[in-house]
């Protein structure tokens, strides 16, 4: 079937009452122009409401991303910066309202931004910037931004792209770990800290966001800098657990030999472990 048919009948879904996730004209206009399937493997399913995967990341369903693009309502000529570009599908709905030259993306996996970079290309946005960095540092160089979007979770607004925003700007993003809702955050009025919570969107689901070293394409993958607190926690842990409690440390380490072991070269409790 014709792409564009599936297309209208896509946002026809999204702006049915039984989901009422499209509301505005701009968003409504730009998914029906921006050609998905563009940016998945299976151009049978790129018009499916669901989401999938791509080179280690999640490929957002359009009834997600219609959601993220209501909250943030960009309009047109607005400064946009994208935090998570992943495959570009979102970004590229930015750029059919914002216009392609005013829409800067960052992504923090180097496989992921020649990804989005090509696919974007594809699409007919490739006026976008695509650039490789981590989104907690946001863009400064093309800053300030009438809008930010933050495609990933985090417990607390990240910093930088907040101070980042214009004065009347917005940053939309998932806020939060095990629980997360969509909120709408505004510069404090500082031009410091992490901003003010003006508007809430209802529950939401996110990956996190990551930093270096714990991006997909990481040279040891297993020892990311999250896992690596992890392991500093649960050995801090042990060092203290209750199973030690009733050793007289001082007293064993002072009667020890050579092998830690009273001399003995036995495998007693100051043997191995």
């Amino acid at each position: 079937m014709d792409p564009a048919v599936l297309r209208e009948d896509m946002v026809d879904s999204l702006e049915h009452e039984a989901k009422g996730l499209v509301r505005s004209e701009a968003v409504s206009v730009a998914m029906r122009s921006v050609p998905r399937e563009a940016f998945v493997d299976d151009e049978r399913v790129a018009y499916q409401d669901r989401a999938g995967r791509r080179l280690g990341t999640r490929v957002l369903a359009p009834s997600t991303v219609a959601r993220l693009l209501e909250a943030l309502a960009p309009e047109q000529g607005d400064s946009v910066l994208v935090v998570g570009a992943g495959v570009g599908y979102t970004t590229a709905v930015v750029a059919e309202i914002a216009g392609a030259a005013n829409v800067q993306a960052v992504e923090i996996d180097g496989r992921l931004v020649w990804e989005a970079r090509e696919n974007l290309a594809q699409a007919g946005y490739e006026g976008v910037l695509v650039d490789r960095r981590d989104g907690a540092d946001g863009f400064a160089e093309y800053a300030p931004y009438d809008r930010v979007l933050v495609e990933a979770a985090a417990v607390e607004p990240p910093r930088a792209p907040v101070e980042q925003l214009a004065p009347d700007g917005r940053l939309v993003m998932p806020l939060g770990a095990s629980e997360q809702s969509l909120v709408a955050v505004e510069a404090d009025g500082t031009g410091r800290g992490p901003g003010r919570i003006v508007e809430r969107f209802g529950p939401t689901r996110f990956e996190p966001m990551l930093v270096r070293g714990e991006e997909a394409t990481t040279v040891e993958r297993n020892r990311t800098v999250r896992e690596d607190r992890e392991r500093a926690e649960r050995a801090a842990e042990a060092r203290t657990g209750w199973e030690q409690e009733w050793l007289d440390w001082d007293e064993r380490l002072e009667g020890a030999g050579p092998r830690g072991d009273g001399g003995t070269g036995s495998d007693g409790p100051l043997g191995r472990r």
